[in-house]
């Protein structure tokens, strides 16, 4: 087995690393950010760590694929009222139609297989 090449790997702490700004299509932020070592997919597409401030809402969104995510820390409420703690891992399936709070901020370990359509 040949040694690892440098450049087939990235390595980055979750509690140190640079987090980059989500930025929706149509050029609007929120707070969240997003740690992706992959760049061969958008942000926020594939494997990726995300942070929401504390207070902060999600848009309305429509999953266009499914969405995994485990909570690393903090709380996450859905507009139906379940909350997510830290240790839950959950699933949506494609094209769930829902939206999420934090009254404390959060940090998850995410997979979305694609990107995700803002609902009204």
């Amino acid at each position: 087995m040949r040694p690892v090449d440098p450049a087939e790997r990235k390595v980055a702490n979750i509690y140190s690393a640079e987090f980059k700004p989500f930025v929706f299509e149509d050029g609007a932020t929120m707070g969240d950010s997003v740690l992706q070592l992959d760049e061969q997919f958008p942000l926020g597409v594939g494997f990726h760590v995300y942070r929401m401030p504390p207070g902060m809402t999600s848009r309305p969104h429509r999953h266009n694929g499914s969405e995994q995510f485990l909570i690393l820390d903090g709380e996450l409420i859905d507009n139906d009222g379940t909350v997510f703690r830290k240790g839950d891992m959950v699933w949506f399936k494609d094209g769930t139609e829902h939206s999420s709070h934090t009254p404390t901020g959060c940090l998850l370990a995410v997979h979305i297989t694609e990107l995700e359509t803002t609902v009204e």
